[in-house]
């Protein structure tokens, strides 16, 4: 692997440098180095950001191929990006064992577009009855290190304190998908105005919240550490602040979709927005939008959940729930947090890079952008504008809210551990 100077790029947002990479590291980084035989890549103006990391990510295989692979979903990641993705255990058969781990791990290798860290499942078949072997996952090749129901929410609170015991022999946190059962059965949308209005069934903030009340007691119980996937309600983020400000070791992600669409899109009955949980109102966008400024929301995730047309594209209530977003979650960061003042790209970066990587306890990713560091790097044209055109994605699926629709930045350059996987925005 050759030498690759970076020339006049904004470390972080920062003043322009040069960033050489010497094979698999960052090699040096200061103003006007030179490299002789070095590949240049001309930088100027660009921001250049430690790889992107996403603590959520379905992949689909094994078992939903037709909606995305591990191949073609690292692809998405790459174009987006990112460098490394924690893939979901809802596959079919469920990651609920060391075998299952093992295979998407190794899949991820085989890929080679970013490394693909598997969540296990916390219950065996995801049915909330019994706990899965976390230890065997946590040992197996995968080192399994963050367990979750997603998708399905641990309701059962001994399940999930046992839960939250076990994994604090290892290190481990329990990812909560927070939605109290009995309380959203025969849900479609967000419970208030609009829902009424359409005639749809509520899905109430309080399912969100009970649970995470109850989880971060739990957690706190028990001193074990708790993550809260795609927190959605004004309401969670208050439980969250409290909890923090109480020392109990609990983090927070919010997706890309959250901290900009609302519930007033459902009225379209378009299914494209159909989404668990659901698109809420405005002020709870504005409310997650703060919370992730101020840090009490920890990170992004992209929940990029992709399913084929014929899943979305027929009415709403037979749709599935979910949307992809790895190829444009950080055009929507721009465009809600940057561009508006509330987060700086130092900032972004320890958002969806730094703070990430740490609740995964993912060595060699999240890393400065420093020599001696790993070469995990994403370059930005952050003045770049155009139209989302989902024909493009990588991606199998096509499930966007996003088509047509303007949005800034784009991702030039993706490297994972020095070898190119983007170049000029596409795949290398």
């Amino acid at each position: 692997m050759g030498k690759i100077l970076i020339r006049g790029a904004k470390v972080l947002g920062g003043e322009p440098q040069d960033v050489l990479i010497d094979g698999e590291t960052i090699a040096e980084v200061g103003n006007g180095l030179s490299a002789e035989g070095a590949e240049v890549i001309e930088a100027d103006g660009k921001i250049l950001l430690p790889g992107l990391v996403d603590l959520h990510t379905h992949l689909r295989e094994p078992g939903r191929e037709d909606s995305e692979t591990v191949l073609t979903g690292t692809k998405a990641a790459a174009v987006g990006g990112f460098t490394a993705v924690h893939a979901m255990a809802n596959t079919f058969p469920v990651a609920d064992t060391a075998g299952v781990v093992e295979q998407v791990w190794r899949l991820g290798k085989e890929s080679g577009y970013c490394d693909v860290q598997p969540i296990g499942a916390v219950t065996v078949g995801l049915e909330g009855k019994k706990l899965a072997e976390l230890g065997a996952m946590h040992d197996s090749a995968a080192n399994v290190r963050v367990f979750s129901d997603d998708g399905k929410c641990v309701d059962d609170a001994v399940i999930m304190r046992r839960a939250l015991e076990y994994v604090k022999a290892f290190d481990g946190v329990v990812a909560q998908h927070a939605q109290e059962p009995r309380l959203t059965e025969g849900a479609q949308m967000n419970e208030g105005v609009v829902s009424a209005e359409l005639g749809l069934g509520g899905w109430p903030a309080v399912a969100e919240e009970s649970i995470i009340a109850r989880d971060v007691l739990l957690a706190e119980h028990v001193g074990s550490r708790v993550h809260i996937c795609h927190l959605s309600t004004a309401g969670s983020v208050e439980i969250v602040r409290w909890a923090k400000s109480r020392g109990i070791d609990v983090t927070a992600e919010v997706t890309p979709h959250h901290l900009l669409l609302t519930d007033e899109l459902v009225r379209t009955y378009n299914p494209v927005y159909k989404v668990n949980p659901p698109l809420r109102t405005e002020r709870d966008v504005m409310a997650l939008r703060e919370a992730l400024a101020d840090g009490t929301i920890d990170i992004v995730a992209t929940d990029h959940a992709p399913h084929p047309h014929e899943d979305k594209d027929c009415e709403w209530g037979a749709a599935a729930m979910g949307m992809v977003g790895l190829e444009t979650a950080l055009s929507v960061i721009q465009h809600t947090m940057v561009d508006t003042g509330l987060l700086d790209w130092a900032q972004v970066a320890d958002r969806m890079s730094v703070r990430p990587a740490a609740i995964g306890r993912l060595a060699g990713h999240g890393r400065p952008v420093s020599a001696g560091e790993p070469a995990n790097l994403t370059l930005v044209d952050s003045a770049y504008r155009g139209a989302v055109d989902p024909a493009g994605f990588a991606s199998r699926s096509r499930n966007t809210p996003y088509e047509g629709r303007e949005l800034p930045g784009r991702v030039t350059h993706t490297f994972l551990r020095g070898r190119a996987t983007v170049v000029d925005g596409k795949l290398a």
